[in-house]
């Protein structure tokens, strides 16, 4: 096979005219043509090229990324530029490339895109470890961590999807790009995050998305920007975990509690656009009510019993039991389940006065028994007989004796 043919370009099937002859060229392995897609296999495409012989274009020449079916890369009827790669006059036959022609060119607009920072659109072709790849004249990888703002477990739908992307390194001598669309998200996200932010005002309600989760808050998209919810503010009730009550998708109502456009910080909360628990329970409690709680927090002089999600009331200590307490700890513990009386119900105060002791009957008081005769006779003190003397005084309080009733005998023997 040598490496120069003479073809026709346009002549009648028969035979070869003069003015057949006149268009008759010369092509050679390198050569670059135009030609149109006649034909599709599984592994190669048939070019017409307006020849004597049709042009092939094996599977491996259409692209610069893998290819499962030659019909991922072209369509019958589409035009393409191509070269020759070699000339087979036995089988009447051009290889041609898809690939090199487009690989030349890719390489100077790549560079050129590179240079200017311009954003430009790409179709994942392959999903592979780590990243994606696409075709872009030559083989184009968007690492893992450069496709979106946030984390992506699972890449396998990303096939076919179109992105948007900036040149974030080019190496012609090794032949490598990489891609970035997570440059594009972050800048359009920095520029709408201003503008947005200096809209936002505290006390504000909005509708949101939650976007991503952690176990310290959910952030919610609202508009194009993230807010975070600290779990503390997902909800009236405890929350041990954000995924315990949202997903990733789900829509929210939120409050803007703090705009910090320094910072570029935005503080959301979703409880505070939801009724607050004091409203609730306005209607719920009353003076007098038994009720079950959990005690949520012990201090020195008490403990406070959550009776309902974010209502909490104080058992004072001396409401503890009947009797003497020194510490709450020694009647009750934290999360144990109570039943406690409501003293007195302030919701506009947001305050409760809970009793345990009021639900419990008071121990009995034990009885004095009756003492015996000969023990009160003790209690009472020495027996004093009557005495017919006018000189002793008696009285209730006790007794008292003159000196002369002391010593009146031994005086008068003294006389």
């Amino acid at each position: 096979m040598s490496e120069e043919t003479k073809v026709q370009e346009s002549a009648p099937a028969e035979t070869i005219t003069q003015e057949a002859m006149d268009n008759i060229v010369s092509i050679k392995k390198g050569d670059t043509v135009t030609g149109t897609i006649v034909k599709i296999d599984d592994n190669q495409v048939f070019v017409s090229l307006g020849y004597k012989y049709d042009g092939v274009i094996p599977i491996r020449e259409l692209s610069p990324v893998q290819l499962e079916n030659a019909a991922e890369a072209v369509q019958i009827g589409q035009e393409v530029e191509v070269k020759v790669v070699s000339i087979d006059d036995e089988k009447e036959k051009l290889v041609l490339s898809k690939r090199q022609i487009d690989s030349e060119r890719a390489w100077d607009e790549l560079q050129a895109r590179f240079d200017s920072g311009e954003v430009f659109e790409v179709t994942v072709a392959d999903v592979v470890k780590g990243g994606l790849v696409t075709d872009i004249g030559v083989r184009g990888f968007i690492p893992a961590s450069m496709v979106e703002r946030h984390f992506v477990e699972d890449f396998s739908d990303y096939k076919g999807r179109t992105l948007r992307v900036k040149v974030k390194e080019i190496d012609r001598e090794n032949n490598k790009v990489i891609l970035s669309q997570k440059e594009v998200l972050d800048e359009e996200y920095e520029q709408n995050k201003q503008k947005i932010m200096n809209s936002l005002e505290a006390g504000q309600e909005l509708e949101g998305t939650v976007q991503r989760l952690t176990p310290f808050g959910a952030f919610v998209d609202i508009g194009g920007i993230d807010g975070l919810v600290h779990v503390s503010e997902l909800s009236w009730e405890h929350v041990a975990h954000p995924k315990d009550l949202v997903s990733e998708g789900q829509s929210v109502r939120v409050k803007v509690l703090k705009v910090d456009p320094e910072a570029g910080k935005i503080s959301l909360s979703m409880k505070a656009a939801q009724p607050g628990p004091w409203e609730t329970a306005a209607g719920q409690f009353n003076t007098g009510d038994i009720v079950t709680g959990t005690v949520r927090r012990i201090v020195t002089f008490g403990a406070f019993v959550e009776i309902a999600p974010g209502v909490e009331g104080l058992v004072h200590i001396s409401q503890l039991a009947h009797r003497h307490v020194a510490t709450p700890h020694e009647v009750v513990q934290e999360g144990q389940e109570v039943q406690a009386k409501i003293l007195d119900f302030n919701p506009a105060e947001k305050r409760v006065s809970l009793s345990i002791k009021e639900t419990e009957e008071a121990p009995a008081q034990p009885e004095k028994a009756e003492r015996a005769p000969r023990d009160r006779d003790r209690d009472r003190g020495p027996k004093i007989e009557k005495i017919d003397n006018p000189n002793v005084s008696l009285s209730n309080e006790g007794m008292s004796f003159t000196l002369a009733e002391r010593f009146g005998d031994k005086l008068s023997k003294l006389k």
